[in-house]
Order: C-alpha cells, then structure tokens, then sequence
C-alpha cells in the first residue's frame, strides 16, 4: 500500500494563519474606508480634547457639549426608541417639539426648586458633589469612547462612563454599581410578570389599527419616561459644569441639548434604534405604550429611593430580556417556545455583555484619572491577595 503524502505542518499553519490575517485585514480596511468620516470625526475631537485640556472654563463647556449628544444618542433606545419606533409614519418635527418641550420643562423646574441644580440632586451623593475645577484628558475622551460604542450599536451604560470618571470616593462608584445591579433584577422580574401575564391577552386584542386613545396613552407615557429618565440621567451631561447654573448657563444648557435632539430625530435614533425595533412587537403602539409605562414606573421608584445616580440602561435591558423571556413561555407549541427562548436568551446575553463592556471601559478610565480610585483599587486587590492566602494556610 502507497504511503499517504502528509504536507508539512507548519506550512499548513502557517497558510491558514495567513489567510486569517488577510481576512482581518481586509475587515478592518473596510471598516476603515465606510467609516472614514467618522474616523475623521473622531480624531479631530481627540486633539480637541489635547489643546482644551489646560483651559478649565473651556474643557467644562467643550465636555459638556460630547457628553449631551453622546449621551442621549447611545440612551435613546431607552426612552424615545420606542417612541419613534411606533410614529415612524410621523413627521420627525412634530416628535421632536413634544419631547423638546418635555426637556425644557423638567430641567427648568429642577434649577428652580433646586437652586440651579439642574440634576434632580443627583449630584449631590457622596462622590460627585464637587463640581471638577480642572480637567484630565482622559475625562474628556470619555464621551467620545461613548460616540464609538454608539457607533457600533452597542447600549452602555452611560453613568458608568461618564460619571465614574469623575467619582472623588471609591464607595461612590461602589454605591452606584449596587443600585444599577438592583435595578436590572427588579425590571428584569417585574418584566416576566407583567408580560407572562399580559402577553396572550396582548395576542388576542392587539390587532389592527389602535384607536385614538391608544395613540393618546401612548405619547403620555412616552412623555413622562421621557421626563423621569431626565431625572435621572441629567447627571451623566451636567457633571461636567458647576452644580448650580446661572441662567446663562441654564439657556446654555438647554439650548444645545434641545437642538441635539433634533438632529436624533431627524435621523430617526440613529444607529441604536435598530436595537429596539428588532424586539417583539415593539412597532405597535399599544406594546411600546406598555413598556413604557413599565420601564417609567420602574425609574420612578429609583429616583425616589436615594440620590445615587444609577445606571438607567441597565434597568432597559434588564426590562426588555424579561419580555422577551416571558412573551417566549407563552408560545403554545413546544417547538416554537423552544426556538423563542433560545432567541431570547441571546437577546439577554448580547445585551449583558454590552452592559459588561460598558462598566469595565468606566473602571479602566476611572483607576486611570483618579488617583483616589487607583489607591482605593490597589487596596482592594492586596486585600483579595492577603485575603487568598490566609484561606489557604488555614487549609
């Protein structure tokens, strides 16, 4: 019998190995020529962030100003994503004044109850009471890393990595992880009830075109998730300026986040809003008016519960894998409930791990800009290390 010719190994490997670097380096050509604008965007604002850096009064202004946009671009699937989802027939101006108005009205009534805060007091937890007098690079740099993950589709949490970064106490970020970790598991069990309940009953009389109240009930909740959501996430753009605003910085303030929302709604969300139009049924506006309704209710009860900023995309995706989990066990056949689970629960797994991405990026900059953070980290590992070895000699 002939012998079979074996090739070399190495040569082999060494082909394959090659024709994957090709592959990455045709991706990523491509990703460079389609995105080249941006890219352009992107390093233009980088040396930005370089020459405005040593001028506190024009970093305060010029972060602001990335934070606003890149902040409501990448939350949008939270509170308007629904909203433009179900009124895409609608002319895009006529949404943007409703909830402009709804902007100007919630953020005025906090500088005035407050005193020219214009967080809903959010600012004044432990950690983030001290407005920044001068300006790391890298604090600049985080709204642009947020411009890139929203580039890429991917709903993080914005208070992790606009907040964090400027945490004066380690607790503080402790305190605001906790309570964002809570929120996700209260909306993702509310979620299951509500929809395990709902969800057949939703089948059976969601259909066809909604009447006028529904229409009505849905721009009112869609209106006050809108509001609550700017109690709580106001924060993550106002941290950069002062904690109390005179009214020039109030008009200031208003005026260029009124306007970025109307280039969010002429582009109709932009590139998140897939996220939220891929869900189940959400483009019915009596499904999107429930879930607003949910995911408002949810917020509100946060909001009240402390001061602590908390991260409201974590309480989303929390809310959403818990529908679509629950709209999975209601399916009837075996098989079809078998293949609408495992949807779901990728659903829940690409969302998790955005949120992880999200919250790791926030650590990295924070230990990176903040010294407190970077100590109180050093201690933490050596505590793990001292903590690791005690338990192994007492075994």
């Amino acid at each position: 019998m002939r012998r079979a010719i074996k090739l070399p190994k190495k040569a082999f490997s060494g082909k394959v190995r090659q024709q994957r670097l090709s592959k990455i380096t045709y991706k990523i050509f491509d990703i460079t020529k389609r995105e080249q604008d941006f890219l352009f965007l992107v390093t233009a604002l980088l040396l930005l962030c370089s020459i405005v850096t040593p001028y506190p009064k024009i970093a305060m202004w010029f972060g602001f100003a990335l934070a606003s946009y890149s902040a409501i671009a990448n939350d949008s699937i939270q509170t308007i994503g629904t909203f433009i989802a179900s009124n895409a027939h609608r002319q895009w101006w006529h949404l943007w004044l409703f909830m402009g108005v709804i902007f100007i009205g919630t953020v005025t009534y906090s500088w005035v109850v407050y005193s020219g805060d214009v967080s809903y007091q959010k600012l004044t937890a432990k950690g983030f009471a001290e407005a920044p007098q001068t300006f790391d690079f890298l604090q600049l740099c985080s709204p642009i890393a947020l411009l890139i993950l929203t580039r890429m589709r991917i709903p993080v949490s914005t208070t992790f990595l606009l907040l964090n970064v400027f945490a004066t106490d380690a607790d503080a970020m402790f305190n605001v992880f906790q309570k964002s970790l809570y929120g996700y598991l209260i909306a993702f069990f509310t979620a299951i009830f509500v929809w395990y309940l709902t969800a057949r009953f939703a089948d059976r009389y969601f259909q066809g075109k909604p009447g006028i109240g529904w229409v009505i009930l849905q721009w009112l909740t869609s209106g006050l998730l809108w509001s609550v959501w700017l109690m709580q996430d106001a924060s993550n753009i106002a941290v950069f300026l002062p904690r109390q605003l005179d009214l020039l910085a109030l008009l200031i303030f208003v005026g260029f986040i009124f306007s970025g929302l109307g280039i969010l709604f002429y582009l109709r969300g932009d590139r998140m809003q897939q996220l939220v139009s891929e869900k189940a049924g959400i483009k019915d506006i009596r499904a999107a008016a429930l879930v607003d309704f949910v995911y408002m209710a949810t917020l509100f009860y946060f909001k009240n519960l402390n001061n602590v900023p908390m991260s409201t995309t974590w309480v989303f995706i929390g809310l959403l894998g818990g529908r679509e989990l629950a709209i999975s066990f209601t399916k009837r056949q075996a098989k079809k409930r078998k293949k609408a689970l495992q949807k779901s629960i990728k659903f829940i797994r690409k969302d998790l791990q955005h949120a992880l991405i999200g919250l790791i990026i926030s650590v990295i900059l924070a230990i990176l800009v903040n010294p407190i953070i970077r100590v109180a980290m050093q201690e933490a590992v050596l505590n793990l290390i001292q903590q690791g070895k005690a338990y192994d000699h007492d075994q």
